[in-house]
């Protein structure tokens, strides 16, 4: 599986971006997810979603303000991300995993998103 994250860019605090991960490559996929790396930081989970069932999961940090769906006619994964805080600052990366969230088999490339105050 192939994965191409895109949509980052720079917003101010309280704005919103839409990130976007295209899946390629016919090796299934149980679910998928984005995590992101703040500068000096280690990576952290943000969200996840099954591809089948919808079941989607939250960082607490995230709830509320991001939303991750997916278009499986396209698979694309996507990331609205609103209220926007600069802590949210972070290289985004999507992840695809086979069999469970626990483990991700495969991910994309970062997009960063800079949110400034």
């Amino acid at each position: 599986v192939q994965l191409q994250a895109s949509g980052g860019g720079l917003v101010q605090a309280g704005g919103s971006l839409r990130l976007s991960c295209a899946a390629s490559g016919r090796t299934y996929t149980y679910a998928m997810g984005w995590f992101r790396q703040a500068p000096g930081k280690e990576r952290e989970f943000v969200a996840a979603i099954t591809l089948t069932g919808d079941i989607t999961f939250y960082t607490d940090s995230v709830k509320g303000r991001f939303t991750i769906s997916k278009d499986n006619a396209k698979n694309t994964v996507y990331l609205q991300m609103n209220s926007l805080k600069p802590e949210d600052t972070a290289v985004y990366y999507c992840a695809a995993a086979k069999a469970t969230m626990r483990k991700y088999d495969y991910w994309g490339q970062g997009t960063l998103v800079t949110v400034s105050s």
